[in-house]
């Protein structure tokens, strides 16, 4: 019993573990991209000497910008798309290479996680690799930067100094590898190549599918909402892509800035975005007088009239907008306590 839940915890801290790096890198690369700096990351992680039946001995995670975009483990054996636009390139010639290269990375983590545990005199037991790698990009300065770590049961073992490009590891279990793979200039000249130049040319090949197929759905849905008869009448905007969205009020057709707050710009699931204007008049005000929402995108301007009616409409979707706000809060939150609790699972 003692053995399984020792097994359970070390599970549970994986996967604590990849949810923590997925929600710093969603939250990280979202503020990032509604900028100019673009991320594209792939995480893989490799249980040896798991028996849970169905539980994959291998993952991995690819993300765009701090949004996934692809899986793949040991179970299911293939590369899924995990956005729609990405269900196209699945279908193009530049998907097989892409795949290869992933199984290629894959052959490889098996053999590292067989050296890294004689390097600690394992010969069995349950033990994880992990491995991030990637790039990012600005799309401003055009300057770009790669990444490669490993880290082992939970720890740092080895990473490429991008600046000397060489591997350096803060273990004494991980110098013999570090030279190792030092001394394959070979092997460094092709890393070199492939952060240098071909992972960048990966990111702005996934920035411009991903552009170019959240373009083709088309402008934003707009919808006036409102919790009460009392409440402050709430302008939700989302479905549209690139972020930059301006949401304005008019009163009897002039600018009407006062009495309003501004929402932030939130990702939705899809890479798509949503933003919210909030109206703070008392309903007399607004029946009285003519109030419209007006939302300006560069694939269309909608315009709302604030009616009982058309607030009637919204009332449906005000639930989702606040669990959607709570959510993002929680990303947050989750993030500060994860690296605690994955530690304190490894120690029962």
């Amino acid at each position: 019993m003692l053995k399984y839940i020792s097994n359970l915890s070390i599970y549970l801290s994986i996967y604590l573990q990849d949810l923590k790096q997925l929600l710093q890198t969603f939250r990280l690369g979202f503020l990032k991209s509604t900028y100019s700096l673009h991320t594209f990351i792939t995480l893989y992680t490799e249980i040896n000497g798991q028996t849970v039946a169905g539980f994959p001995d291998i993952s991995a995670v690819t993300t765009l910008d701090g949004q996934q975009i692809d899986y793949y483990d040991s179970e299911i054996k293939k590369l899924i798309p995990k956005q729609d636009w990405m269900k196209e390139f699945a279908s193009e010639d530049r998907f097989k290479e892409y795949t290869e290269f992933r199984e290629r990375v894959q052959q490889t983590n098996k053999i590292n996680i067989r050296f890294i545990m004689e390097r600690f005199n394992q010969s069995h037991g349950v033990h994880v690799y992990q491995r991030m790698y990637g790039c990012d990009w600005d799309d401003e300065t055009g300057e770009s930067r790669g990444f490669d770590q490993h880290g082992y049961d939970g720890q740092d073992f080895i990473f490429l100094d991008m600046k000397e490009f060489r591997y350096v590891t803060p273990v004494l279990q991980g110098i013999i590898t570090m030279q190792k793979w030092n001394n394959d200039r070979e092997q460094l000249e092709l890393l070199k190549q492939y952060y240098e130049y071909e992972c960048v040319e990966w990111l702005k090949y996934f920035l411009t599918s991903r552009k170019a197929g959240l373009e083709r759905r088309g402008t934003a849905v707009v919808s006036l909402l409102q919790w009460s008869s009392s409440s402050p009448v709430v302008c939700h905007a989302t479905g549209f892509y690139p972020s930059a969205v301006t949401i304005t009020w008019l009163k009897n057709g002039e600018d009407h800035d006062e009495d309003m707050d501004l929402g932030e710009i939130l990702p939705n699931e899809d890479g798509t975005f949503q933003k919210t204007s909030i109206l703070n008049v008392p309903p007399d005000d607004w029946k009285k007088h003519q109030y419209v929402c007006v939302v300006e995108h560069e694939t269309g301007t909608i315009r709302k009239i604030l009616t009982e009616d058309e607030i009637k409409n919204g009332i449906k979707y005000a639930l989702l907008i606040i669990l959607r706000i709570i959510i993002m809060s929680f990303y947050i939150e989750v993030d500060m306590k994860l690296n605690l609790f994955s530690k304190c699972m490894l120690l029962l």
